[in-house]
């Protein structure tokens, strides 16, 4: 093959594998995206609601009632969604200037506006659909008897004069007409005729945010000042205004259940509550959502339910509901609104992510926000915060200090194990700037009780957990290592072998040795039970993280010069080492069975590295960089987290259904892949690895129809691929059948049982007794030979070639002077045939068959093929006639013979030392 055309395979190869992407890992889906900036929208069937929030490039629909995730759609977007409205059965999406119309999640229609437009917000009612952009209004019409509007009918220009549009709605009663505000002013426009019926004067604060009242001719409107006014647009006057802060009014709704109450949106991330009856304001509910997101995006209350529904930028989707008065007087006190039920995640990108037991149901996952989540793979409503309430004091009192308080520091690291779940804690973390750890209860969803402190006062920096739930370890910035009972929170043992921060620990699954790395570069092994050093390991550069797998008992180590080095913890050595990543390594975790590591680096890369072939077998480009990454105790996905993503990525792992290809690529066969997303558009099921007929350049010649070859290359010496039981039966079958005779000749039975005695008739043997004479061929006179009727004469044109398949092979090809028939059929023979053609080798002269057996075995041996079973032929050869071949001289057999030696001479003259050579240059590479 010719360079050019192995650069033409290798650049095919490259391609076929950017359109499949990894081999290995599939994007699935995310898991803790809830709901971003993008106000959600209430749609209604029948008497139930529906709830339809954003979630970037795909939207998600939730049961009201519930909060149940009933659909995703099933496509993205091509670029972020503005706006959300919800019709019936219907869900209308807003991004740059088109607009989808899906049902059930699934795309049916999309229309587009102008190019250099971007649709802000959209409504629908009767047979328009009104959409805006910053200065036109766009009206589309049902056509074709279509239930959607589909067809653009007109555009409605609206000066600069007067602003951006902000919002829209169409007030009840009011036919082919909508409102409409700016920054500044508020427009009534006929949609059907395209006419502007009104504009109002300006308004001195800009304007955020309208709503129509329950009374007719009324609507509400909110500004950046805080103040909510109430207008009548029949009169174009302002009847009230409600001051409720200097915060930005986001968002207003009207309870309609009866009570004449109000509830303004802030963007501190309030709920303001007001009574229009009274005037008054009701309740302040603090803390909705949180400020630094933006506060409460949207809040809503449900038609005739006292039931108001807020999402903000938090990653929350929360609901909130007034219990029934005890009075019905006008002076009644109004409960507080209560939360009732909520759906979310993370506020800020995940940065760690641990399966939290051994049936991959749950993902523990901590984040920038402080937050820690236990997150579901099964079902979304099982997802929950994990709750960081403190527990009381021993005297029953809860410890002194303000009710709202702020969440604990940002978790740096932590570590789980189950088997002593529901007994005490067996989470523990550490947390950023704190010199303990704390310790979490996973089945309770709490914080536990006890702090662990580290042993001199630094910083922890480092956890860990034994395999049976008792012990758990603190790694300090100092170098110290405390090792407490967990039940008690009591410190049992103490080391200091470390003079920088300990980045890892990990205990055995025996509890007998420790292992623990550093930022010193030094790899500490431990005797845990006697409390003794073991030894250590010096390496060349610092050591910045540690993940052990149990069951080979290997530790993985990432070091600052960007390398991987895998110790064995047992003999204390460096069984391998993978170079690759271009920046520093973030994350990495083993497979369960301990054959692969995936790791995952600032280079934008995730490569999975094979230990026993020692390269990398897979390696993709993510578009943002991975933070975290961790297998799944069952091996079927990969949970990872990513910069600026809110959610919790998964992939499907294909090997499950699969054999995975062991050929190491280089780096620029890596592939570019999109990052799960909640649409799953892109990705693949769980099933569709078992499913997936295709199956690339690697799969067809690594895994499924690789043929093994019968020979590497001429000028390799190559054994047969037989066993070698076949081998050593051919050396030693003289041995063997002296073995297996028997010692003595058989006995009669003294006393045979009765159905042994019987014959005949006696024994059911009807047929001969009926027949009572012999074969009818036998008895032909003319064909016995002899009078008491033995063998039958041979007939003349019956064919009497009594030749083996042995003899024939091997005379048919003397005859072309090639052996190779003959050396195939020897070569799957038994040993048993094999010997007893080799004795009936005739031996009367001239020795034809002898010579052209030995002329055979010198071809065979040229090839370099099969060279024990050669050796082994030509020694029986000898064993059975070497007395004949000594004695009698033939020149046939002579130069066949002088033919063999000089063949053999030829490879067998260094070839001992060669033997040694190799053995000694695999010794050295197993000693490193």
């Amino acid at each position: 093959m010719t360079i050019d055309q192995v650069k033409r395979r290798k650049v095919n190869e490259v391609s076929k594998a950017s359109k499949k992407g990894s081999k290995i890992f599939s994007p699935f889906r995310v898991i803790g995206n809830v709901s971003n900036d993008t106000p959600f929208a209430v749609g209604t069937l029948g008497s139930t609601f529906y709830i339809v929030t954003s979630v970037g490039r795909s939207f998600q629909i939730y049961d009201a009632n519930t909060l149940h995730l009933l659909f995703v759609s099933q496509t993205q977007t091509s670029s972020k969604i503005n706006a959300l409205t919800a019709h019936f059965h219907y869900v209308y999406a807003a991004y740059e200037n088109k607009i989808g119309i899906y049902k059930r999640g699934k795309l049916e229609h999309t229309l587009e506006v102008d190019q250099d437009e971007e649709i802000k917000k959209i409504i629908v009612f009767g047979e328009y659909l009104v959409a805006t952009s910053s200065q036109n209004v766009f009206v589309f019409k049902k056509a074709n008897g279509l239930k959607v509007a589909t067809e653009f009918y007109t555009k409605i220009p609206i000066s600069s004069i007067n602003g951006e549009i902000i919002d829209l709605i169409h007030p009840p009663t009011y036919l082919n007409k909508i409102v409409v505000i700016t920054t500044s002013n508020i427009i009534v426009l006929n949609i059907h005729s395209a006419k502007v019926l009104y504009t109002s004067e300006i308004f001195p604060d800009q304007l955020t945010t309208i709503e129509s009242a329950p009374v007719l001719d009324f609507i509400a409107i909110g500004n950046v000042k805080g103040q909510v006014i109430l207008f009548n647009v029949k009169k174009g006057k302002i009847l009230h205004t409600i001051e409720t802060g200097e915060a930005k009014v986001n968002s207003i709704s009207f309870r309609t259940d009866g009570s004449p109450h109000l509830v303004a949106a802030l963007n501190t991330g309030d709920l303001f509550f007001y009574d229009l009856d009274r005037n008054s304001r009701i309740h302040v509910l603090r803390n909705a959502h949180n400020e630094s997101y933006g506060g409460v995006v949207k809040a809503q209350f449900l038609n005739g339910q006292p039931i108001v529904v807020t999402n903000g930028a938090d990653n929350y989707l929360k609901e909130f509901v007034f219990d029934p008065s005890l009075s019905s007087s006008n002076s009644a006190i109004v409960s507080p609104p209560r939360h009732l039920r909520s759906r979310g995640g993370h506020s800020a990108a995940p940065s760690s992510v641990i399966y939290a037991d051994p049936q991959s149901h749950y993902i523990l996952s901590a984040s920038r926000d402080r937050s820690f989540w236990s997150f579901s793979l099964r079902k979304d409503a099982q997802s929950q915060e994990l709750s960081q309430r403190l527990h009381k004091n021993s005297d029953g009192k809860r410890i002194a200090g303000s009710v709202i308080r702020e969440k604990f520091p940002e978790i740096t690291n932590m570590a789980i194990e189950n088997s002593r779940e529901g007994e005490w804690e067996n989470v523990l973390t550490c947390h950023k700037d704190e010199n303990f750890a704390r310790t979490w209860d996973s089945k309770n969803k709490r914080v536990g009780k006890h702090i662990l402190n580290t042993i001199d006062g630094g910083i922890a920096k480092s956890v860990a957990i034994s395999q049976c739930g008792n012990f758990g370890l603190v790694g300090s910035s100092n170098g110290g290592i405390g090792v407490y009972n967990l039940q008690s929170g009591i410190i049992r043992k103490k080391y200091q072998l470390h003079q920088k921060a300990v980045t890892g620990m990990a205990i055995d699954g025996m509890n007998r040795k420790m292992i623990s790395v550093g930022l010193d570069g030094i790899v500490g092994f431990y005797d845990l039970s006697k409390s003794k050093y073991l030894g250590k390991l010096k390496l060349t550069s610092p050591i910045t993280q540690l993940v052990y797998h149990r069951s080979s008992d290997l530790a993985a180590l990432a070091l600052d010069d960007l390398s991987i080095v895998i110790i064995d913890t047992v003999t204390q050595k460096i069984i391998r080492v993978f170079y690759g990543h271009n920046n520093r390594i973030t994350s990495m975790d083993f497979s369960p069975d301990g054959r692969w590591i995936i790791s995952a680096a600032l280079d934008s890369t995730i490569r999975t590295w094979d230990l026993p072939t020692g390269g990398c077998i897979d390696g993709i480009i993510v578009p943002n960089v991975a933070t975290s990454i961790k297998f799944s105790p069952l091996g079927d996905s990969l949970a990872t987290t990513h910069v600026s993503q809110l959610g919790v990525c998964l992939w499907t792992n294909r090997s499950q259904f699969k054999p995975i290809s062991t050929r190491h690529i280089d780096e620029d066969e890596f592939t570019n892949v999109y990052l799960p997303n909640s649409a799953g558009e892109g990705g693949s099921s769980v099933l569709d690895g078992a499913l997936d007929d295709e199956k690339d350049d690697d799969e067809e010649h690594f895994t499924n129809h690789y043929e093994t070859l019968d020979q590497i290359d001429e000028n390799l010496i190559t054994l047969s691929l037989g066993p070698r039981s076949k081998f050593d039966t051919l050396l030693n079958l003289d041995i063997i059948k002296n073995r297996n005779k028997p010692k003595e000749a058989p006995k009669k039975p003294e006393n045979a049982p009765f159905f042994l005695q019987l014959t005949g008739e006696k024994v059911g043997d009807e047929a001969s007794i009926r027949e009572g004479q012999k074969s009818s061929i036998l008895n032909k006179p003319e064909e016995t030979n002899g009078e008491d009727g033995g063998l039958n004469p041979l007939k003349p044109g019956i064919n009497t070639n009594f030749e083996s398949e042995f003899t024939r092979l091997l005379r048919e090809d003397s005859l072309i002077g090639d052996y190779d028939k003959f050396l195939k059929f020897l070569t799957n023979s038994s040993p048993a045939i094999t010997d007893l053609e080799i004795k009936s080798l005739n031996t009367q002269p001239p020795l034809t068959e002898v010579s052209n057996f030995i002329q055979a075995l010198t071809q065979g041996y040229k090839t370099n093929s099969n060279i024990e079973l050669i050796e082994a032929w030509m020694n029986m050869l000898f064993k059975n006639h070497g007395d004949v071949l000594i004695n009698i001289k033939d020149e046939n057999v002579e130069q066949s013979l002088n033919e063999w030696y000089e063949s053999h001479q030829n490879k067998t003259e260094n070839f001992d030392d060669l033997v040694k050579y190799c053995s000694g240059v695999i010794g050295l590479l197993t000693s490193v």
